[in-house]
C-alpha cells in the first residue's frame, strides 16, 4: 500500500514538471512557436531579384528572409518575425507584403546561377555587412539601380507584370495545405469566441490586467455633460430679494462683541 501511494505521488509530481521536448507555446494566441534554427555562424544572405530589397539565407533548408529590419520565417502556415535570426520569434497575424514578390523557385535559380535566361552573379552578403548597410541600400535602391541584383543584362519587370505575378503567387500560396489548415484553425477560433456565454465573457474580463481595463475604459464613449438649465424669472427675483435683505440686516455679534 505504501509503495502504491509513493508511486502515485511520484507520477503526480512528474506530470507537473515540463519536459524539454515540449514545444514552446505563445499563450496570447495559443499557437506553438517555431523550433529554433541552429547556426554554426551568422548566416550569409543574397538579395532576390525583382523584389524591394528582400534578402534570403540560402545556406539553410528553411526559408529565412530579411526585410525592413526584421527576420521572417513561415512555419505551419503561420508567419513569425524577429529582430534576431536565431531567437525571439513572435507571431505575425498576416502575410508580409514583400512575400508575393519573392519567386517561389528562387532556390532553383540560385543553384543554377541563372535568372530567367540571364546569368545571375549573386553576391553573398555577410551578416555584419547586411546589418550595417541595409538602410542605405534601401534608400539609394542600390541593388536595383546600380547592380540589377547581380543579373547580367537584365531589365526589371514592368509594374503591371509584377502586379499580375503577385496575384498569381497569392493564389498559389492560399492553396498550400499548411496554409489552408491554418485558416481553418482561425475560423474555428472565431466561432468559439462567438459562442462564448456571458459568464465566460465576464470571467475573461475579470482576468484582465489593470492596464487592459484602463485601455478598455478609454475606448468607451464618454457621456456628454448635462447642460445647465436656465433659471426662471421667479427664481431670479427670489434670489435678488434675498441678497438685498441680507445687505440691510446688521451684522451679528457674539457676547464679547466680536463679529
Amino acid at each position: 500500500m505504501r509503495k502504491l501511494l509513493l508511486g502515485a505521488i511520484f507520477m503526480a509530481l512528474t506530470s507537473l514538471v515540463p519536459t524539454p521536448s515540449m514545444a514552446q507555446v505563445n499563450i496570447s494566441i495559443g499557437f506553438s512557436l517555431p523550433p529554433p534554427i541552429v547556426f554554426q555562424a551568422p548566416p550569409e544572405v543574397i538579395v532576390i531579384p525583382d523584389t524591394n530589397f528582400v534578402y534570403a539565407a540560402p545556406g539553410i533548408n528553411v526559408d529565412l528572409f530579411f526585410w525592413d529590419g526584421w527576420w521572417w520565417r513561415l512555419w505551419e502556415g503561420r508567419w513569425y518575425r524577429s529582430q534576431y535570426y536565431d531567437r525571439g520569434w513572435g507571431y505575425y497575424n498576416n502575410v508580409p507584403i514583400f512575400y508575393y514578390d519573392v519567386d517561389p523557385r528562387w532556390r532553383r535559380h540560385y543553384r543554377d546561377r541563372n535568372w530567367y535566361g540571364h546569368r545571375w552573379n549573386y553576391q553573398p552578403i555577410p551578416y555584419r555587412q547586411l546589418q550595417q548597410n541595409w538602410r542605405s541600400w534601401n534608400t539609394n535602391r542600390y541593388w536595383e539601380r546600380n547592380r540589377t541584383w547581380g543579373v547580367q543584362n537584365y531589365k526589371p519587370r514592368p509594374v503591371q507584370q509584377r502586379q499580375e505575378l503577385r496575384v498569381q503567387r497569392q493564389r498559389q500560396y492560399q492553396q498550400r495545405p499548411e496554409v489552408r489548415r491554418y485558416q481553418q484553425q482561425l475560423q474555428q477560433r472565431q466561432i468559439q469566441q462567438q459562442r462564448q456565454t456571458p459568464q465566460q465573457r465576464q470571467i475573461q474580463q475579470q482576468r484582465q490586467t489593470p492596464q487592459q481595463k484602463q485601455i478598455q475604459q478609454q475606448r468607451q464613449p464618454r457621456q456628454p455633460n448635462k447642460a445647465v438649465q436656465p433659471q426662471s424669472q421667479s427664481q431670479q427675483n427670489k434670489e435678488r430679494s434675498e441678497r438685498q435683505g441680507n445687505q440691510g440686516q446688521p451684522e451679528r455679534r457674539d457676547a464679547e462683541g466680536r463679529r
